[in-house]
Order: structure tokens, then sequence, then C-alpha cells
């Protein structure tokens, strides 16, 4: 690494404020001290420790020093905001190059998808470039011409015509290609790009720090391609602000980083909310084949013209009905009726041997080598891909079809490859068309461990600086992402613990087995009513599920005076959180797996009461046993699947919704966690009881209370901070 010249307070030129947060000037320098020593980062902070620019102030600087970009990125759109807000405040104080960078999807101006893309943005820069050439060319003719008129030596001249006549066939020629690319399908926002002047477009877009949808109408009022140039003008910047797939995605990351102009060493990668990425990786790892996608790769092979086609459809035969066999011997009875709309995975793993999709399909196979005859079928679908591109470059077709032999000689070939491999779930899902009403399968490698995608990624970076307000345990996150020695920090909630209290409250544990109790719903029900009637403004209750929330939501409805609404998935979420907050007497019903149990503020009056009703246990399928039996192959230590699978991220979940209140030094509020697997009686419950999976800081301000005491607690709370407009409720 170059020697860097830099003072321990260079940073402090990216800080755009007066003033740090507590805490905040401590966390830069130690990220600074990391960064110069190409070290990876676990940064754990609360609401209020300011970990973005923690983060973005000492890495710009060392990207400044040592000729590198940074990458953030986050998959929670409020933080995207965020992090333009602070990219904008920051080049105000330091000027910056800054992109935002958004997939193509949600930028392109003809709405084609990615394959469509490529193929107009090739034939378009052919035909700018056949134009280009065939104005090149009549300059020659002219100047050809000019010369034949002014005579000279007999010898010149007839070599001039000679000449002309040459340049004239070419033009000719060429013409005929041009007219060829002008019927066919081009882009005419990516030949404005090409065919004008784009400088004004990049200092506007460096003037200042623009979001995907500033750039996308700026670039469709000049009639220009946005996504294009952004890519074209990303070479070389300070700072890019992105999604997860960006750089989880192998394929992805490797164009990005081309895009950007750099080496993997040259890049800084920060990731927020990167207690997700462990889920990120694992969703972007797992791969899958539809029934449908195979029907369709055998009747495309089935009217191809090749003779390696036979071959490619036996193999893809055999699998097609190897796939249709196992899900209709692994439903029991009646068990079909029950498939709805959305995935229903059927458990076709064996501890001793491969699964049963496999060993269906090896029993069906006949032909000359699977192994072969996926090649071949590879070889098929790679001479059908081109042909689909040329037709849709040519304008035979208004769409680029996409070839599915190539898809699924892909998937069966990592399927019989990396099926057994460690850490690899074979799953089989069934699923009913909402059309048709006709049942179909699916075949799924569903990745365990995600460290086999993220440890590639942060050993090839400079280094990476991982934020969160639950990433501890360190070394769970450690070993499940597959980093080598990181630095860790850790900082709590800096305000004043004056102004908040969190309650355990001893109702019964809310075990699946407990929830339809008559008795235990009445008590919670009970403790919800007064938490409702003794909070002084607007209330947040997390459920583990949609259905718990619809539970006392119904349960409550017509007996508190509180507004009530009710979240679900499918319900606008937005809508209703925009309701909540305009209310000065509500309360929002909600599962802990909604998108409001992480990356939403609820400031100030916008909700001084956050309730978390049971442990939010994630739904123990079989994907979440694979999990837990790859974690404890995967660690020597006792019930490391437990911990690492489910207790740690459940863990964390609650902290997440817990943190929605009090967001600000002078903000207060009362958190609860009501079942007794969160009170000190819970070390009596074995790996049940979770009071000792809270960091040491957090689960020392628990207070332990009855049920009945809890409007006690609430109204001395709330009363000491003088929030009732007018007199208290009695209790």
């Amino acid at each position: 690494m170059a020697a860097s010249n830099e003072s321990p307070d260079d940073h402090w030129r990216f800080f755009p404020y007066d003033a740090p947060y507590p805490n905040q000037a401590e966390a830069m320098a130690r990220i600074a001290e990391a960064l110069d020593e190409e070290r990876d980062v676990l940064f754990e902070g609360a609401p209020g420790t300011g970990k973005t620019l923690s983060a973005l102030v000492p890495a710009l600087e060392h990207a400044r020093q040592e000729d590198k970009t940074v990458v953030i990125t986050t998959n929670v759109h409020q933080q995207m905001r965020q992090f333009v807000a602070d990219a904008r405040a920051i080049t105000r104080e330091e000027p910056i190059r800054a992109v935002v960078f958004q997939g193509k999807a949600s930028m392109c101006h003809i709405d084609v998808d990615y394959r469509e893309c490529q193929t107009l943005r090739d034939t378009t820069r052919e035909l700018v470039e056949t134009e280009a050439e065939i104005d090149e060319l009549r300059e020659q003719a002219d100047a050809l011409l000019d010369e034949m008129r002014d005579g000279g030596e007999g010898g010149e001249s007839a070599a001039a015509s000679d000449a002309y006549g040459a340049v004239t066939d070419e033009i000719e020629t060429l013409e005929a290609e041009r007219q060829s690319f002008e019927s066919g399908n081009v882009c005419d926002h990516y030949r404005a790009n090409l065919t004008r002047d784009t400088g004004a477009f990049f200092s506007w877009l460096f003037d200042d720090v623009r979001t995907p949808r500033e750039i996308y109408d700026h670039a469709d009022r000049e009639g220009l391609c946005g996504y294009e140039l952004l890519k074209e003008g990303m070479e070389g910047v300070d700072l890019v602000v992105c999604n997860y797939h960006h750089l989880l995605d192998p394929l992805i990351r490797e164009q990005f980083f081309r895009w950007l102009g750099r080496d993997p060493g040259d890049v800084i990668t920060v990731f927020d909310e990167a207690h997700n990425v462990e889920s990120a990786a694992r969703d972007h790892a797992t791969r899958t084949l539809t029934e449908n996608t195979l029907a369709s790769a055998l009747s495309e092979l089935e009217e191809a013209d090749d003779s390696r086609a036979v071959a490619a459809e036996n193999v893809l035969r055999a699998f097609y009905d190897a796939l249709r066999e196992t899900y209709e011997e692994t439903l029991a009875f009646g068990e079909r009726e029950q498939v709805g709309e959305n995935w229903y995975d059927l458990s076709i793993a064996n501890a001793d041997r491969r699964d049963d999709l496999t060993l269906r399909f090896l029993d069906r196979y006949e032909g000359s080598g699977i192994a072969t005859e996926l090649d071949l079928a590879h070889q098929v679908g790679e001479s059908l891909d081109e042909a689909y591109e040329e037709a849709y470059r040519r304008g035979e077709t208004t769409s680029r079809r996409e070839c599915q032999t190539l898809t699924a000689a892909a998937f069966v070939s990592a399927w019989m490859d990396e099926g057994g491999d460690f850490g690899q779930h074979p799953m089989c899902s069934v699923r009913r068309d909402g059309g048709t009403d006709e049942v179909y399968g699916r075949a799924e490698l569903y990745t365990c461990i995600p460290r086999a995608v993220t440890a590639e990624l942060f050993s090839e970076v400079s280094a990476t600086v991982l934020m969160s307000a639950t990433l501890r345990p360190f070394d769970v996150t450690q070993g499940v992402l597959g980093l080598d020695d990181p630095e860790t920090m850790a900082y709590g909630l800096a305000y004043p613990e004056a102004n908040r209290r969190t309650l355990a409250v001893d109702v019964p544990p809310l075990f699946s087995s407990e929830r339809g109790n008559p008795e235990t719903q009445r008590v919670v029900a009970d403790t919800l009513a007064d938490v409702l009637r003794f909070t002084p403004g607007n209330t947040l209750a997390f459920f583990p599920s949609y259905a718990e929330a619809e539970r006392y939501y119904e349960r409550l409805r017509g007996q508190v005076d509180t507004d009530l609404w009710l979240d679900g998935s499918d319900v606008d979420t937005e809508a209703i959180r925009r309701k909540l907050v305009a209310s000065d007497d509500g309360a929002l019903f909600t599962s802990l797996w909604g998108t409001l149990a992480e990356g939403v503020s609820f400031d100030d009056d916008d909700a001084r009461t956050v309730a978390v009703v049971g442990v939010p246990y994630p739904h123990l399928s079989e994907r979440m046993e694979a999990v837990q039996d790859a974690y404890d192959r995967a660690y020597s230590e006792t019930e490391a699947g437990w911990r690492y699978g489910v207790e740690i991220p459940t863990v964390r979940k609650t902290r997440q919704a817990l943190g929605r209140v009090i967001r600000s030094p002078d903000d207060f509020g009362v958190r609860l966690l009501l079942d007794r697997r969160y009170t000190r009686e819970s070390r009596d419950m074995g790996r049940y009881g979770v009071r000792s999976s809270f960091p040491t800081e957090e689960r020392t301000e628990f207070v332990d209370v009855t049920p009945e005491k809890v409007k006690f607690a609430m109204l001395n709370f709330f009363t000491d901070h003088d929030a009732y407009d007018g007199d208290p409720p009695r209790p």
C-alpha cells in the first residue's frame, strides 16, 4: 500500500456539519485507522451514532489519498434517500463526484429487459459507426471528385477516378447496411447519446448529487439514455450509492467495477443495514428452474434445425419427467388441494444419498452420458441465443427472445455438479397457476451458508465497512460472512437513559402452541389495551406474523378509543404509516417480518411507544432446518445451527423493531417486550430464553414487570416527562 501523507484529522474536511454526534468522532478515527491497514470493519451503532457519516467521511479521505472509489450500498429505500442527503451535504463542504446508481429496469425510457437492451445498444452502436464511416467516405469522395474536376496529368486523374469509384462502391455497400440497421430495432435515446454532445449532461450530473429519478427525468427531456450516460460517467468518481445486488451478484459486480474503471482492490465498500447481508447473499446464490422453463426448452429444441438438439432434448426431457414425477409422488393425499399461488415446498433431500429428484433423473436417463449431452445442450442453446439476438437486431422480432435451452442446461449442470456439495440444499416446490389453475413444479438449489458469496467479495476489495444497529455478536457475523480478522466496534444509545424505559412483561411465552390459549390471548389483549391507553401519542405494535397482528387488532378494535390500523402483506404500508404519523393517538399493528420493523424512523411524536409481542422466530421450515444443519456442520460449538440460524437473527429482528422510536437526544418513549422469554425467568427456559442474547448494556436496562403493572410503569414514565395533554389517565 502506498504511503499516506494525511494527518489524523484530514478526514474532517468531508464532515458537513458543525459538530459530531456522541461517539461519532471516535468511530471515524477508528475506521480511518482500519482503512489505512486495509482491514474490514464491523460497526454496530445505535440510532444517533451517525453511522453513515462515520463510515463515509474516513472512507472518502482514504480514497482521496490512495486514488480509490467508495461504494456505499443498502437494501432499504429510505436509507438510499439518506445517503443522497448526506452526500449532498458532503459535496457542499468538500466537492466530490458522486453518482447514485440504480438498475436498468427502473431507468429504461422504452421499457425493455436487459437482454433486449444489450442487443439494441449493440445494433445502435453499429448503426452510428456505419453512419460515421459513410460520412467519412463521402468526404473522401468529394475530395476525389474535386481532384478529378481540377484535371492534372492523365495518370493522376485516372487514379483519382479509380479511387472515386472504389469509394462510392463502398458507400453504396454501407448504405445498404445502414438501411438494414434502420429497418431493424434501434434505441433512439442511446443513438442520441452517441451522436450528440453530452458535455452539458455531465456538467449537470456532477454539479450536485442526482437521484436516479432526477437523472431519468432530465435525460428523458433531452431525449437521451440516462442509464447508459450514468454508466459512462461512473469512471473515476469518488462515491457511488447503489443497491446490494450490484455487489453481491458476482456477474453484476464484475461489470459494475468495470464501469467504475477500477480493479476490486481500488474499491472501498460500505454496507448499511449489514445484518441483512447474510439473507441477501443467500438469495443471490440460490438458483431455481421451473417446470415451465423446461417445457419451453423442450419445445424450442423440437423446432431447432440442429443435429445436437436430439441429445439436448433427451437429457432435458429426462430431468423434466423426473421433476414432475418427484413432486407428484411427494405430494401427500389431499395436499395438492392446499397448493396456492405461492411456492409450496416439498421435502426431497436425503441424509445418506442424493436427493429424490436426482435419483429419479438418474433412473430415467438413458443416453451417451449426462455430462456429454448437457454440453451439447449448452452448444445448441448458445447457437439459438445468437439467432434470437440477430433476429431482434434486424427487426424480424419485436422483442428479444430468451433462450430457455441455455437456461435449463446451465441449471441442470449446476444441479448435478453442485447439488451434493456442503451448504447446498436441493429443494422441490409447487405452485398453482392463477390463470390455468394447474399445479406446476420448480427445482431449487438453496444456498445455506452465504459466505461462499460474501467471502470472495470481501477478499477482493480494499476494505469493507459493515454497519448496522444490530450486528452483534460479532463472532457470528464474522463467521457467517467469511471475514478475516475485522476491526469491531459497538456504540450503544448515547441519549439520556432517563428518556427511555424498556419493560420486559411477564406474559406467558407465546409459543405457537400457546397462542390459541383463550386466557393467554386475554392477558395479551388487556396488556395491549393498557399500553394504548397510557401512551400519550402513537404506538407501534409488532407481532411474529401478520396473522397475530390481525388477531389482536380484531380483539381491540372497538374496545379502545385509540385509532387502529392493520398492516398486511397486501396492504399499502406506506399509506397507513402516513396515517399513523398524522395522528396524535393511533396504533399500527404489523409483523416483525414486514417493512416497518427496520430502516424506518418514527421520530418524536410519530411514535412514543413500541411493543414487541412474542419472539419473532422465523417459520421453522425445511429451509431453516437445512441452514441450522449446515451451521452445525460448519462450526464446532454446541447448537451452532440454532444460534447462528435462528436465535441471533431473531434477536436482531427484535432489536431493530425496538429501535424505531427514540431517534434523537430529546426524544423519549417506552419500549415493551411482551413475552416471558425476555424476562429473568427465561434463565430456566433453556435455548428458548432470549434475554441473554441481547448485548449486556441493553438487557441491563430491561425492567421486569407483570402485565398488571405495565400501566403504572408507563404512567410514571410519561408523567415524569410531562407528556400528557391535560390530566393523565387513571389506572
